[in-house]
Parts: C-alpha cells; sequence; structure tokens
C-alpha cells in the first residue's frame, strides 16, 4: 500500500500510518517524562499544552508570506511552542513540539524520504521546545529560549536541505553561496518571523499579558 502519492502528498493509508505513529510517539514522550520526572502531567499543565497547540496550529495558517518549497513566516507560531517550554521545562516543550511537529506533517506533507520527515517535522519542531533549557532563568527566560528554539528549528530544516533538497534550489541563486543555500533558505522565514515575535512579546502591554498567564499556567 502506498504511503505518498504522486504530488507528494500522503495517501488515506499515508494519515492513517502516521497517525498511529503520532499518538505511539506522543504516548511514548507522555511515559519517558513520567519516568524520568517520577510525576505526572497534571490536568492543568496538560490543558495549556493542548491550548499551545491548538493556537500555534491557528496561527500557522495566518501566513505573512510563503516560500515555494515550504517555510512561511506566521503569526507567531513558533512562539506558543517555546511558552510551554519556559514554563514547564524542555521535557513538556519537547513533548509539546514533537506533536505539533506532526499536525504540521498532516497540515502540509512533504515527503522525500523518512529521515527528511524527521528534519523538518519531528526533529525540527519538537527542538523548539528546547526553549524548556531557560525555564529557571530569573530574566528574559522566554527570550532566550525562544531564540534557542528557533536556532535549532533552522538547523535541523538546514541539514535535511543538505540532505534532500538541493536538487530543488533555483537556478538563478549565486553559484558563491551554493553552499549555504539550505542554511540561507531555511533560516531567511525563522528569523524573519523572530524577529516580528521578539518585537511583539516586549511590548509592555504583551509582557504583562504573558506574565499573567504565566502565573495561572504554574498555578
Amino acid at each position: 500500500m502506498q504511503i505518498v502519492n504522486s504530488d507528494l502528498g500522503l495517501t488515506t493509508f499515508g494519515y492513517v500510518l502516521f497517525g498511529i505513529i503520532a499518538v505511539a510517539l506522543i504516548l511514548g514522550a507522555v511515559f519517558l517524562y513520567s519516568k524520568s520526572n517520577h510525576k505526572k502531567l497534571s490536568t492543568r499543565q496538560l490543558v495549556f499544552c493542548a491550548v499551545a497547540m491548538a493556537l500555534a496550529f491557528v496561527t500557522s495558517y495566518i501566513k505573512l508570506f510563503a516560500l515555494p518549497y515550504g517555510g512561511s513566516v506566521t503569526l507567531c507560531s513558533m512562539l506558543f511552542v517555546c511558552l510551554i517550554g519556559t514554563w514547564y521545562g524542555p521535557g513538556v516543550g519537547i513533548m509539546t513540539g514533537l506533536a505539533y511537529g506532526i499536525l504540521q506533517f498532516l497540515q502540509e506533507p512533504y515527503v522525500l524520504a523518512p529521515f527528511q520527515v524527521c528534519c523538518d517535522y519531528i526533529f525540527a519542531f519538537a527542538g523548539l521546545g528546547l526553549a524548556g533549557l531557560f525555564y529557571k532563568s530569573k530574566k528574559n527566560a522566554l527570550l532566550k529560549g525562544y531564540l534557542l528554539g528557533i536556532i535549532v528549528r533552522g538547523a535541523f530544516h538546514a541539514l535535511g536541505g543538505y540532505l534532500y533538497w538541493m536538487d530543488y534550489m533555483p537556478e538563478n541563486f549565486p553559484t558563491a553561496l551554493t553552499a549555504l543555500y539550505p542554511i540561507i533558505y531555511n533560516y531567511s522565514f525563522i528569523l524573519a518571523e523572530g524577529i516580528i515575535t521578539v518585537i511583539i512579546i516586549k511590548l509592555p502591554p504583551v509582557e504583562k499579558v504573558l506574565a499573567q498567564v504565566k502565573k495561572l499556567a504554574l498555578q
């Protein structure tokens, strides 16, 4: 049975298969988190994680511009995964990013090879959860975590670009920059969205709202 059709999209069997994989990965992540931390995710944490994923998924449809071979500048969609990481730590952040990456794959699947799917969806979005490495930071935890998260996401996209997407490089791309094509392509939209997001979260009214939401999330 075929997983991918001629347009590089998923067949019905492909959606079912990756849906099963998604559930297995999420359950596995929850199990590993619970075993390593000797505690279960609270109902409040689960609710905030679910809301963050929903907001990230919705805002991912609000695109300021999109690139031809995947990637777009959205309305702060990466921020919501990073928020979970900086509230609850890297374990929960990575789990949330993993689940969100699977949703992104089901939303807009580009399939060239299994490891390419991992680089562009699984690892890249799970990497946003590494924002949680700064969850104990007393100052600018979200800013530092967000910057780390988007850099890690871009690194996995670039890796996939070197391995699988070099043949799609435009003919008019400068020859002298050929070796940097995956880095330039992927960080062009990631850093553009990052700059917009950083400006927004540093606005005093937004900082105040985020602080209030964080208090609710950590109660």
